[in-house]
This record gives C-alpha cells, sequence and structure tokens, in this order.
C-alpha cells in the first residue's frame, strides 16, 4: 500500500483539519509549561542530551558531534523523518542513535527508557521543532505503517479494545478524569508529571496495552515501531513539538 492511500485512510477516520494536538487537551498552566523552556521540566534532560551529543564514547572516540557537527543544523528536519528504513528494518529514532553508538562509536547502546537515551533522543528531535511532520515514501517504512495500522484498528486485551475505539471515536470525552487525546505523537519524548520524568512514545503505548489488560510487548519490539509508523502518518503535516509536557 502506499503512502498516499494510507493517508487517506487516516484522514478517513480523523478529518486533517479536526486533527488536535495533544496539548489542546490539558490545562492552560501545562500548556503555558510547554511553551516556556524556561519552565519545561524537560529541558533538564536536553541539557544532558546536548553534552552527550558532544561527548566522545566509546572505543571509536568520537562524539555525535565528531560526524554531524552542530545538531542546529545537521539534525534540523530529521526527527519529523522517523520512523524509517534502515538496514532492513523500520526503526524509530532511538534506535538510530543506538546504530550510530554501535557502528560509528563502538559504544554500547543506551538502555531503553534511560535518561541518557531519551535526552539525547529528546536534544535531536527539539531540532525539527516547529517543523511538519513528514513520514518517508519510501516501501520498507510504508509498509510498516501499513501494519502498524491493522494493529491500531484491532482490539486486544481483555478489555477488548483498539487504539481506534479511544482515540478516533472517543476523544475529547473524560476517561478517569482526563480527557481523550486524539494520540498524535509529535510532542514525544515527553515529559509526564504524572511519571515525574521524561519517556518514550514506546513507554506510553506500553502503558495503553497495559490498561486495557493486553500482553505487553517489549521496549523495540518491532510491533511497536510500526505502530509509530502509522502514528507519523497520521500526523502527516502537524508541526512538532518535542519537548512535550502532559499531566
Amino acid at each position: 500500500m502506499k503512502l498516499a492511500a494510507l493517508i487517506m485512510i487516516a484522514a478517513s477516520a480523523l478529518a486533517a483539519d479536526e486533527r488536535r494536538s495533544g496539548a489542546d487537551f490539558v490545562s492552560s498552566a501545562t500548556q503555558a509549561m510547554q511553551r516556556d523552556d524556561a519552565q519545561n521540566p524537560a529541558m533538564l534532560w536536553i541539557s544532558g542530551g546536548e553534552a552527550q551529543w558532544r561527548t566522545p564514547a566509546g572505543s571509536g572516540g568520537k562524539s555525535c558531534a565528531s560526524c554531524h557537527g552542530d545538531a542546529r543544523d545537521s539534525m534540523r528536519g530529521v526527527a519529523a523523518r522517523f520512523p524509517a528504513f534502515h538496514q532492513g528494518r523500520t526503526v524509530n529514532l532511538n534506535q538510530r542513535i543506538n546504530i550510530c553508538r554501535e557502528q560509528k562509536q563502538q559504544a554500547r547502546p543506551l538502555p531503553a527508557e534511560s535518561e541518557e537515551l531519551l535526552g539525547l533522543e529528546a536534544y535531536v528531535a527539539m531540532q525539527s521543532r516547529g517543523m511538519p511532520v513528514a513520514p518517508p515514501q519510501d516501501a520498507g517504512t510504508t509498509a510498516s505503517a501499513a501494519r502498524g495500522r491493522q494493529l491500531y484498528f484491532q482490539r486486544i486485551g481483555q478489555l477488548n479494545l483498539s487504539c481506534a475505539q479511544c482515540h478516533d471515536q472517543q476523544w475529547g470525552k473524560r476517561l478517569a478524569g482526563s480527557t481523550i487525546p486524539q494520540a498524535h505523537a509529535a510532542a514525544y519524548p515527553i515529559y509526564r508529571l504524572e511519571w515525574q520524568g521524561m519517556g518514550s512514545l514506546q513507554r506510553r503505548l506500553r502503558n495503553c496495552m497495559s490498561g486495557v489488560r493486553a500482553e505487553v510487548p517489549a521496549f523495540g519490539a518491532q510491533e511497536l515501531v510500526e505502530l509509530e509508523a502509522w502514528l507519523a502518518v497520521r500526523d502527516q503535516g502537524m508541526k512538532i513539538e518535542t519537548p512535550g509536557v502532559r499531566p
């Protein structure tokens, strides 16, 4: 299935002019916290990510900057194009960072959800802030997004619910005291007040799967990456907001 066809499917579920950022469903105080870098707690992680960008790692003795220079230039627009097909599979941004660490720096991959990986991913993603999400159109990424679409609409868990039932059909309504958003992912990694820390999109997806009492895939599982690829199709043209803040 071509990307254009996937975009049409996404548009039929939620009209493009009806799409709303997750920030639209939070309090004005939380919105203000996201907008102001001096108040946004995620900037603590991003500060660490910036330091890592410049610090040599591994036996290769290279930093990210050794190859890519100033992230403000070289990483502009990069996060908007992930997940992307690379070396025979579709990977998300934090996986791509770890591929660079292993292959270019001869360094160990950073653990999933570690402060180091979240900080570096958020630092890279922030360089695309304000740019439109632009999922790749190659066959590999598009095929992954199509499989992710199947998972998005598939009923799972003991509660027998799909992502679409909440986020396409019930958005704006209340669930356990919170407003159901539309599941747009352009603000990740985010700082959640509930977590008192940063978290990846996969952490949020796994939380939802646990909430419907489904079997939860491990971090980095290909089905989660493919679900991310479908969410990027749903988000096409929306603005990158990283680092987001949510309740």
